[in-house]
């Protein structure tokens, strides 16, 4: 069983303090990156770590570890090699780009090569369809491959190199990047501002300047509410309106109900005034409620009328077999006269 180093137990102390004594279980997911930073994957001693510093059990723990693909149940190479083959990408080639790889590699999805270095597996989406077809490793990516410069990459990296992503960070390894994914800052120097912006995003960002989009303020220190008794957020900073350059008048949403619904949601009914059904009302009829000895008697007439005949089979929907079943029930002092005679005595 792993035996987790001073320094992963005091950088878990540090994850479940972000978050209130109450809600502390929220810390399981930067948990579960932490232990796979430290192990490549997370073991049932991960889950047992996790479990043991959050007061779960392993089953809880379990629970989320499967959940997630990121998180690996088996060991992983220094390098996760993912290739989109949802639609955009697969139309673009990227089914043929894993396909190559996986016979120059010589495994299949989530599996590892022989050295220990590079694990393969298809993703569904990377959420980079205008630069596809596209990989990542360890989720930094490389845009616009084709079978050629797929196997270059994978071939440099097991050569011991370090291939500059497209855009992005300096790449790192699998468990270099799950302490990062913990919330932990990447420590090495200059490795955040290695990459570089992709131009479709400079071009999203362009047209957004000029035509004075931007999103909402958010302030980043607005405390996480504890949920104990008057343990209120401090309000965020209001988001200020950006101006448009529009001159059109605001114009109300139209109000596309119909009339006599309108009426129905704003008139009063009274006792003797039936207005037309709307979804939520109710309406009052005139006369007074049924007495228990109608309902009785109209319960007895319709049990009548659909009696089973001499052979036993019910009238169902035939009208013969119901005009069959009636003239039996009458004959026999159970039909609409008796009922209605029974009602009256009542």
């Amino acid at each position: 069983m792993t035996v987790f180093t001073d320094e992963t137990r005091t950088r878990a102390r540090e994850i479940i303090a972000r978050y209130p004594a109450d809600r502390s279980r929220s810390a399981l997911l930067p948990l579960l990156h932490l232990v796979q930073a430290e192990e490549g994957y997370v073991s049932p001693a991960g889950v047992a770590f996790c479990a043991e510093v959050l007061g779960l059990n392993k089953a809880q723990v379990g629970a989320v570890a499967s959940f997630y693909t990121m998180y690996k149940r088996r060991p992983t190479g220094d390098w996760l090699v993912s290739v989109c083959t949802n639609t955009m990408c697969n139309v673009l080639g990227g089914q043929e780009v894993y396909d190559t790889l996986a016979e120059h590699l010589g495994v299949g999805h989530d599996e590892t090569t022989a050295d220990g270095k590079v694990t393969l597996e298809h993703a569904e989406c990377l959420a980079a369809c205008d630069y596809g077809p596209v990989l990542t490793v360890n989720y930094d990516f490389f845009d616009g491959v084709d079978p050629q410069t797929a196997v270059g990459l994978v071939d440099e990296l097991r050569a011991g190199g370090r291939p500059t992503p497209s855009r992005g960070a300096r790449l790192c390894t699998l468990k270099e990047m799950a302490i990062q994914l913990a919330g932990f800052a990447d420590e090495r120097e200059g490795a955040v501002a290695d990459g570089v912006p992709g131009e479709p995003s400079l071009r999203g960002l362009r047209l957004a300047q000029q035509h004075g989009v931007s999103a909402p303020g958010f302030d980043p220190n607005t405390p996480i509410r504890s949920g104990k008794a008057g343990d209120k957020p401090a309000p965020a900073t209001p988001a200020k309106a950006t101006p448009t350059g529009s001159t059109a008048p605001d114009v109300p949403a139209p109000d596309r109900k119909s009339p006599e619904v309108r009426a129905a949601e704003t008139r009063q009914p009274d006792a003797k005034t039936a207005v037309p059904d709307a979804p939520g009302t109710k309406v009052p009829v005139d006369g007074a409620a049924p007495s228990s000895g109608d309902a009785q008697a109209a319960q007895d007439a319709g049990a009548a009328a659909n009696r089973p005949a001499g052979d036993g089979k019910p009238a169902g929907d035939d009208a013969q077999a119901q005009e069959r079943n009636l003239r039996e029930a009458e004959s026999s002092g159970h039909g609409r006269g008796s009922a209605n005679d029974k009602g009256a005595q009542k």
